[in-house]
């Protein structure tokens, strides 16, 4: 089976994605979790690989 991706960036705070989050990285992907400065169960931050905390202001006003 070919990859079509090395990583994926998931927005979210719904733990309902884990089960996604366990088969992507079984399978070599990377998972970025970006939670845009909300909060989020520790089990969904402990299945990704990097974990973007910032809210979405922070992340805008550092790419000007």
């Amino acid at each position: 089976m070919e990859r079509i991706a090395e990583r994926i960036i998931l927005v979210t705070g719904d733990s309902d994605f884990i089960p996604a989050m366990k088969f992507a990285r079984r399978n070599g992907i990377q998972v970025m979790l970006s939670t845009l400065g909300h909060g989020v169960k520790d089990e969904l931050k402990d299945h990704s690989d990097f974990l973007i905390e910032e809210g979405l202001k922070e992340i805008m006003k550092n790419k000007k």
